[in-house]
């Protein structure tokens, strides 16, 4: 069987309910013809998701923005996978760098948070990259190889290939600010995390999808879904016109087909 793109966006807090709604409706008419390539998601704000998960069912996977790690508590403002469960929503954003960097959340949070989701049955998307220190200091590679055992080393290799993606979002490449990573510089640093996830996992850690965020837009990303080890694309503000979304989607498609076919 062959392998399919994912593919899919992260809104973080800039749609109401019912803009997310009419979003992921039009996705899903735009997508239908080729979503049997696709592992397509989407993750919208909380106050969307049962909204969102009534209008597309299953055809398209959703996901939260974050989780608490313990299933109840004193913790206001938190949300717990009880609740993500009850409206269908068994799919899970982690350390996305806006938590990390804006919210303070540490590797030992986002350790119990992978050990919860898993224990749930979730699938969890851990966002893992550098800052631009780490980057100019030469301490790339050691840091988001550091983020990702200590995140989610006490996995079981099974639980690791059956629920564990990888985003890897160079800190210095999201935002409005940020400046997309060279496709041969995503290729190397899916490189470092692919032998990470094999030290961990052995060779379960070769079925576990890498997928590269920061900046991607429509120019940039052929070229670096072209490149070796990249799976899949987490997309931000270019994904939120449905149009230009699905454009980017036909133009990554056949590219990431005929690279998988080599």
């Amino acid at each position: 069987m062959k392998r399919r793109l994912y593919i899919g966006t992260n809104t973080k807090m800039f749609q109401t309910g019912r803009e997310a709604e009419e979003y992921i409706r039009r996705m899903d008419e735009l997508i239908d013809d080729i979503r049997d390539r696709l592992e397509f998601f989407f993750i919208p704000s909380f106050t969307s998701l049962e909204r969102v998960v009534r209008a597309v069912g299953e055809r398209i996977r959703i996901g939260a923005q974050n989780m608490a790690w313990e299933d109840r508590g004193q913790f206001t403002g938190e949300v717990s996978p009880l609740m993500l469960e009850e409206i269908g929503v068994r799919f899970v954003l982690i350390g996305h760098s806006e938590r990390r960097h804006v919210f303070g959340e540490t590797d030992i949070m986002e350790a119990a948070k992978i050990r919860l989701a898993a224990d749930h049955g979730f699938t969890a998307l851990l966002c893992i990259g550098e800052t631009a220190q780490q980057k100019e200091s030469g301490l790339a590679a050691q840091s988001v190889l550091e983020q990702l055992k200590a995140a989610a080393g006490e996995l079981s290799p099974e639980e690791a290939s059956e629920r564990l993606w990888i985003g890897y979002e160079p800190v210095w490449a999201i935002g409005t600010a940020g400046t997309p990573a060279s496709a041969s510089y995503a290729e190397d640093m899916h490189a470092v995390i692919r032998s990470g996830l094999v030290e961990l996992f052995g060779e379960k850690g070769t079925e576990i999808p890498v997928l590269y965020g920061g900046s991607v837009n429509p120019s940039n990303a052929p070229e670096i879904i072209e490149r070796n080890g990249i799976d899949g694309l987490f997309i931000g503000r270019s994904a939120w016109d449905p149009d230009r979304f699905n454009g980017i989607i036909r133009d990554v498609l056949p590219v990431f087909e005929r690279r998988a076919d080599r």
